[in-house]
């Protein structure tokens, strides 16, 4: 109501996603594929929904890009909006993705246990669950392939559940491992959104 009387746009933050997308008139197409949104905004015809997600992901991934794999395996841990953005943006750049979650909800989700096997395939895991599951700290050697590029994105900027500590402890068994903080996605989603409010392409830098 209040977005209605007094803004022109406005951004959806977890767990409003999915339900903010059944209320916008006319969905993008990403919003279309992903059924979540993060943005509204007012236009003569109606609300349109964007999913800055689905686009930043885009953004923060593309210059991490394996040598290795022509065709990356992404594993997308956990399946709410942020996760249903990385699965699409995933596929969309034609990556093969995995998808994982606590709750299993259809035969093609993995169920948590995996982790560790889906983790050591991965080329690309997307992690987008708001606690640390245990098998973080399970993670062996032989699980971070040594010698394999590995690219690790978390969407928890606040309390990332790949902290300093683990990163380390990764990379002193594959110097190889590249991890993406949350901060990057998020000023990704951000630029875009202040293109959609603006119509003005912001200093990313200075973001």
């Amino acid at each position: 109501k209040r977005f209605i009387e007094s803004y022109d746009g406005i951004n959806v933050t977890a767990p409003f996603k999915e339900q903010a997308c059944t209320k916008a008139d006319i969905l993008s197409q990403e919003c279309q594929v992903i059924g979540a949104c993060n943005t509204l905004k007012k236009t003569d015809d109606g609300i349109i929904a964007f999913n800055t997600d689905y686009i930043g992901i885009m953004k923060t991934l593309l210059p991490y890009q394996t040598e290795t794999a022509l065709t990356p395996t992404t594993l997308v841990v956990g399946c709410g909006g942020a996760g249903k953005a990385a699965k699409a943006a995933a596929e969309a750049m034609g990556y093969q993705t995995v998808v994982m979650n606590r709750t299993q909800y259809n035969p093609e989700i993995k169920p948590l246990s995996a982790f560790r096997e889906e983790f050591r395939k991965a080329d690309i895991v997307i992690y987008n669950l708001p606690v640390r599951i245990p098998e973080i700290e399970m993670l062996t050697e032989t699980d971070l392939c040594p010698g394999k590029e590995k690219v690790i994105l978390e969407a928890n900027y606040r309390n990332p559940s790949f902290d300093k500590g683990a990163i380390q402890r990764m990379v002193e068994m594959n110097p190889l491992i590249r991890y993406i903080e949350g901060r990057e996605w998020l000023l990704q989603q951000a630029v875009t959104g202040y293109e959609l409010f603006t119509r003005k392409t912001p200093d990313c830098e200075a973001m």
